[in-house]
């Protein structure tokens, strides 16, 4: 009776020790959310502050003028969604292709595990070693010298392992049973995988492709060597890939460390955080209304 008692005593107080625990780790946790959210708010907060006020219908809506002194941003925002559109045109089929390829078709598995850690060592890769080869390969040796093209190819390989990656690993969460009683009625494999695999995906899909733009938006140090910094307004895509042409990240570092007008850069980036915010709500919309639609 004395060792059942006993027993039942360092039960409670291990029980409580745990509780405590939980207690103070649980604590931690939500001091490190708030610390993170803090942050954010306070770092858009002061972007905002700093640059809203110089955000003019003017700014947005005209371009550079040397001789008079004026600012105007219309070219970059141009640029900088013509640079979007043409990465992820050729970078999302292509990385999603080869992610399919890779989980449902590869029978070699050294082959698919040499390229995942190649895939990996990419994006780890420094932008800046991006630009180098971009310059070399595509300016030079393919003669597209500094241009929208040169820079959205450049971008195509620095957001390609990105996007194989993650769609690679959400085709992976898709259950196999699926797969099983999708062949097991008679469906083709690549029925399958278009009706089944595929819409059961498009959050890994999505996901990709929104830190793809994120990555193209605030890419700077490859594009300065490849698509250079043009602010000459060209409203044809297609005569603008061959245009020297400068992103919005491109000349917040222009204007910032270069010319020293910290009100603009401030307001690009202020243009910048804007634009983002609205193609990932965008991304999201989009993700839903697939999701209904398979």
């Amino acid at each position: 009776m004395k060792a059942k008692v006993q027993v039942l005593s360092l039960e409670s107080n291990i029980s409580a020790g745990r509780r405590v625990k939980d207690v103070v780790l649980k604590a931690l946790i939500y001091l490190s959310a708030l610390i993170t959210i803090l942050l954010l708010l306070g770092l858009i907060g002061y972007i905002f502050y700093r640059g809203l006020p110089h955000v003019t219908w003017e700014f947005l809506t005209t371009q550079r003028k040397v001789l008079e002194d004026k600012i105007g941003i219309l070219p970059n925002i141009i640029f900088t969604l013509y640079m979007i559109l043409t990465a992820l045109v050729i970078a999302l089929p292509v990385g999603v292709g080869a992610a399919i390829y890779l989980n449902e078709y590869s029978n070699n598995k050294g082959l698919v595990r040499f390229i995942e850690f190649s895939t990996e060592t990419l994006t780890a890769i420094p932008s800046i070693i991006y630009g180098l080869v971009g310059m070399l390969f595509f300016c030079q040796k393919l003669g597209l010298r500094s241009s929208v093209l040169a820079g959205s190819l450049t971008l195509v390989v620095m957001i390609l392992p990105s996007i194989i990656r993650t769609t690679q690993e959400s085709l992976k969460t898709t259950p196999q049973s699926y797969r099983d009683g999708a062949l097991a009625l008679g469906a083709t494999k690549w029925y399958t995988i278009r009706t089944i695999v595929l819409p059961c995906t498009i959050d890994g899909i999505v996901s990709g492709a929104i830190l793809a733009v994120g990555r193209i938006v605030g890419e700077s140090a490859a594009l300065l060597f490849t698509a250079g910094a043009g602010y000459v307004l060209v409203t044809n895509y297609f005569r603008a890939l061959s245009t020297s042409g400068g992103t919005l990240s491109v000349m917040l570092y222009v204007y910032t460390m270069e010319s020293g007008e910290f009100s603009v850069g401030f307001a690009i980036a202020s243009i910048l955080m804007i634009l983002v915010l609205i193609i990932n709500f965008s991304a999201k919309a989009a993700k839903k209304r697939l999701k209904k639609i398979g």
